[in-house]
């Protein structure tokens, strides 16, 4: 999963830094539950955030963006189900 891989990123450069987890939360001015989540792929942190740690820590951010298909949608290949009952 990404996420987890940002975090094992993050936490290997601090500690390659030799920054605490303290320190960076300070440095990058975001809470230290944050970023302890963020080192564990225990949240879902927002681009914002990573800038901030990123920028303490002396990375870089690239962003890439899948291929999206150009082919229509085919009804062909759906399966649908009939709900009976359906209370809203």
């Amino acid at each position: 999963m990404l996420i987890n891989e940002i975090g094992k990123s993050i936490k290997l450069r601090r500690k390659a830094l030799k920054i605490t987890q303290t320190d960076l939360s300070q440095l990058a001015n975001i809470s230290i539950n944050t970023l302890y989540k963020i080192e564990r792929g225990q949240t879902n942190p927002t681009i914002d955030v990573i800038e901030k740690i990123t920028n303490v820590l002396g990375l870089e951010i690239i962003l890439a963006v899948k291929k999206i298909s150009t082919n229509p949608i085919s009804w062909e290949n759906c399966e649908f189900i009939e709900i009976e009952n359906l209370q809203v």
